[in-house]
């Protein structure tokens, strides 16, 4: 069977105005991580609506979706939790009722990323529609917990839930261009302890607040030597919290602890990075303790699966089977090569490809920029070019990329 990709795209834009509703009924759900029950259940809904095989919500709370019974197994995700909405007067819309301009959809989550969301759905129907399964069985995840910590969803899926698909294709907003890697990152905890008097004589303690000041200041001057990858870029570094402890705003703090958010390159390691910040002279002479937080909030459902706070660094190369799929599948459908490249931020290839070498490529409708912002936006064009691609997708790789 040839793939009739005009058909494929015809039949995207005319589901164009079923995806807009769609993502607005996920936009109009608040779906903070943790609490992402109703949207789960919305998309589970949907799902059923436009005829999957199989609708299941497994026991973290993601939602998964089947279509077809082939060998080889094909995912494709998008994290349906969102941030929260922050400073509400930096909106023009209220975040959640969102308004649909022309060719824009506003509202949070719009971008990241449940505009992901409503394309995978709607590619499951074109599918169905058009008759497209082939060697392959799709799986279309909605995940949970992905801006409270990266990767975790896919942890559970791989090691819990025992899935393991051949590729992942990751529905992060990629502005409709091939994304085959990014750095990772590690939440980094430095303590400084000292010992507590009265402020009106500070001399007779030892200011923990005063012995963390010299360790920022080093910090901050490591950020500009750190290792530097000619497809990735530098790793940074940034100190992003602080919290004094004290008996009192009329004592002298006994303890300091401060928050870094460390972005690894390729080439970087997490052990070497922990050393790093060990081994500053300020670090030293404080005796402060340099370890990695840990994460283990529950999921909506209850469940607990604790995991320390490292997200790896991942790339695939260009020439990789899975890449090249997309990449195939992009210019039978469009004309014309994509542009392929890298994510700035984080996504759950840290744990599909990162933690467990399953390969991941990024393409998604939205823009980075409007990640976490305030007026969320993404386009209706974009679902529509991404829920073509979703379709276009696995047959291609069944076809013409495996044996």
């Amino acid at each position: 069977m040839s793939i009739e990709f005009k058909k494929i795209l015809e039949l995207a834009e005319g589901y164009k105005e079923d995806m807009t509703q769609f993502l607005r009924d996920m936009i109009a759900i608040p779906s903070e991580s943790c609490d992402e029950e109703k949207v789960v259940k919305r998309i589970a809904e949907e799902m059923e609506k436009v005829g999957f095989d199989k609708v299941e919500i497994d026991p973290m709370g993601n939602v998964l979706g089947w279509i077809g019974h082939g060998k080889h197994l094909v995912a494709m995700d998008a994290h349906i939790d969102t941030v929260g909405i922050g400073e509400i007067k930096n909106w023009e819309v209220d975040p959640y009722q969102g308004k649909v301009d022309g060719d824009e959809i506003w509202g949070r989550g719009g971008s990241d990323q449940e505009g992901g969301m409503a394309s995978m759905v709607y590619a499951g129907k074109i599918i169905k529609d058009l008759g497209l399964e082939d060697e392959y069985t799709l799986l279309v995840t909605g995940t949970v917990q992905e801006e409270d910590c990266d990767g975790l969803c896919w942890q559970y899926i791989i090691e819990q839930d025992d899935i393991k698909p051949e590729f992942v294709v990751s529905t992060e907003p990629t502005s409709c261009r091939i994304y085959r890697g990014h750095r990772g990152r590690m939440e980094i905890k430095v303590e400084v302890t000292g010992i507590s008097c009265h402020g009106s004589a500070p001399e007779r303690g030892d200011n923990a607040i005063y012995k963390m000041a010299p360790i920022i200041n080093e910090l901050k001057a490591m950020n500009e030597n750190l290792h530097y990858d000619a497809f990735l870029g530098k790793g940074t570094l940034a100190v992003s919290e602080i919290f004094g402890k004290t008996p009192s705003r009329c004592a002298v703090a006994d303890g300091c602890t401060i928050s870094i958010d460390r972005r690894l390159t390729d080439g970087e390691s997490w052990q070497e990075a922990l050393e790093q910040v060990r081994r500053l002279p300020s670090v030293k002479e404080a005796n402060a303790q340099v370890s990695l937080y840990k994460y283990e909030r529950p999921s909506w459902t209850g469940l607990v699966y604790p995991t320390d706070c490292y997200f790896p660094t991942w790339v695939i190369p260009e020439e990789h089977p899975a890449t090249q799929a997309l990449a195939t599948a992009y210019k039978g459908l469009f004309g014309e090569d994509p542009v392929i490249d890298k994510w700035t931020f984080s996504t759950n290839g840290v744990a599909i490809m990162g933690r467990h070498n399953i390969p991941v490529v990024g393409f998604g409708p939205g823009h980075e920029d409007q990640a976490h912002a305030p007026n969320e936006k993404t386009w209706k064009s974009e679902l529509v070019k991404a829920a073509a691609m979703y379709a276009a997708i696995p047959i291609n790789y069944a076809q013409n990329f495996v044996k």
